[in-house]
């Protein structure tokens, strides 16, 4: 029996092999990645899962595993010569198995939309804190493959620190269930650290138990317009200081970015009567009571609009505020692909270092291209700044070699943040689109490493082959 018929007869699988209906899944959503794939194979259960998996081993058909495809690195489409590869989309598998409000752990499917995680939490009067812009289609399995951050890291940690266990069918099509719910569990190597942030390379991740956190009384959030991205630092860290342990979210938009976001998004609102060349949201949460809180924000925000540090603030008043407020950080992606092209950089630095970096990079984008126009969406209180070349798409039009300035824009970004004692890339991955600067910022030791784990456990590279790890069988 050839592959194609043994694969349309797994029980539990659905086999998506006509063109119109693999297209959705073989571009990614910024349409800069296209690939091709035999089919897009939807399993309902681990068991299949597996199934699959062993198909394909016995084949050498290679295998992208994809949630929902929300991917800024190019890494969850398969590629261009996708004639032996299949897409494995987790969609369908998207249960929430078990939720212990007592433990404040959930278990779920991998194939469970972050937002209906959030909800499912909410239900039982807690609180799941991984927040970002895609949180109402990204999937919880791509959220751990890619180590997903958004913006409660500042006070929750990143994916890392927020899974509890793990299942995950292997490159052998084994499965390896950890879906365990403790907090301490010290015998032996960390296997479920091992899987997070691998991007699929190392297994499938078909199910997660996930921590979960008392659901905070009050939030508070405010808006304010800043002049200078040194000062915002400071609020920043002055505004950690007052409110030690309550504060869930600082997050930066430079001047222009908080534009285009007015400008291209539907329904966004300004809250604030003066412009800023810089814009911190910050959002607070505990549990004392909402007017002594709200109380002391404004004490905070009226000392810094009377000194000049802060030209403007707005405090949300209602939920409907907060949720405009929030409106006008989430759509900042989507406003830059309505607005033009915009050459996306995912890099951290220590916080003392942004202002510098700022500075520094600004002068080498516009240098290298007079029409490049820098944007900056950070996650101020963990050094996480999102840094964009943006051009005006007939302005992006004109250039003669749009992938070597695209690689140049890059190198000097990436130059920069190392040297600033940082990373190229903190919470987007590598996906296909930073195998390069893996090669260049990783040491030898490190790479040997990683490479041996690879081998180790999926010695056929059959499990997401060309991503994260450059220089394996490729």
């Amino acid at each position: 029996m050839d592959f194609a018929d043994a694969l349309a007869g797994l029980p539990g699988v659905t086999v998506l092999s006509a063109d119109a209906d693999k297209a959705g899944h073989l571009m990614d959503f910024r349409q800069r990645y296209r690939g091709e794939a035999l089919a897009v194979v939807l399993p309902s259960s681990t068991e299949a899962v597996a199934a699959c998996i062993r198909l394909c081993a016995a084949h050498g058909v290679r295998i992208f595993p994809q949630g929902g495809n929300t991917s800024l690195c190019g890494g969850s489409v398969p590629p261009a010569a996708g004639d032996q590869a299949i897409v494995l989309n987790l969609s369908r598998m998207n249960a929430v198995l078990a939720i212990d409000a007592t433990d404040n752990a959930i278990t779920v499917q991998a194939g469970c939309i972050l937002q209906d995680v959030q909800e499912a939490a909410a239900g039982v009067g807690r609180l799941f804190p991984l927040s970002l812009g895609a949180e109402g289609s990204c999937q919880i399995g791509g959220n751990i493959a890619t180590n997903a951050g958004g913006t409660g890291v500042l006070r929750y940690g990143n994916m890392r620190d927020l899974v509890l266990g793990l299942e995950v069918v292997l490159p052998s099509g084994e499965i390896w269930n950890g879906l365990q719910a403790l907090r301490k569990n010290n015998t032996g190597y960390d296997l479920k650290g091992l899987f997070i942030g691998s991007e699929g390379t190392l297994g499938i991740i078909t199910a997660a138990t996930l921590k979960l956190f008392p659901r905070p009384r009050h939030c508070l959030t405010a808006m304010l317009a800043i002049g200078a991205i040194g000062t915002a630092v400071a609020v920043a860290r002055d505004i950690q200081v007052a409110f030690a342990g309550e504060v869930t979210a600082l997050e930066l938009l430079s001047g222009r970015q908080y534009a285009l976001v007015l400008q291209h998004i539907a329904g966004a609102q300004d809250p604030l009567a003066t412009t800023g060349d810089w814009y911190v949201l910050i959002e607070l949460s505990a549990q004392a009571d909402e007017a002594v809180l709200a109380e002391r924000l404004s004490d905070v925000l009226a000392a810094g609009l009377a000194d000049g540090t802060i030209s403007d603030a707005a405090i949300a008043t209602s939920e409907r505020q907060r949720r405009a407020m929030w409106h006008l950080r989430h759509h900042a992606a989507e406003a830059n692909r309505r607005a033009g092209m915009g050459l996306t950089h995912d890099v951290a630095v220590p916080l003392a270092r942004i202002p510098d970096f700022v500075e520094r990079a600004g002068n080498r984008v516009t240098s290298l291209h007079s029409q490049a126009s820098p944007l900056v969406i950070a996650h101020l209180g963990d050094g996480n700044l999102h840094y964009i070349a943006m051009f005006a798409r007939e302005n992006w039009a004109q250039v003669v070699d749009g992938p070597a300035l695209v690689a140049t824009i890059a190198e000097a970004i990436h130059d920069l943040a190392v040297e600033l004692g940082g990373t190229f890339s903190a919470e987007h991955g590598i996906g296909r689109l930073r195998l390069d600067e893996m090669r260049r910022y990783k040491s030898p030791v490190e790479l040997a490493l990683m490479r041996g784990i690879k081998a180790l456990v999926d010695p056929l590279d059959l499990m997401n082959p060309g991503r994260v790890l450059p220089g394996f069988r490729q």
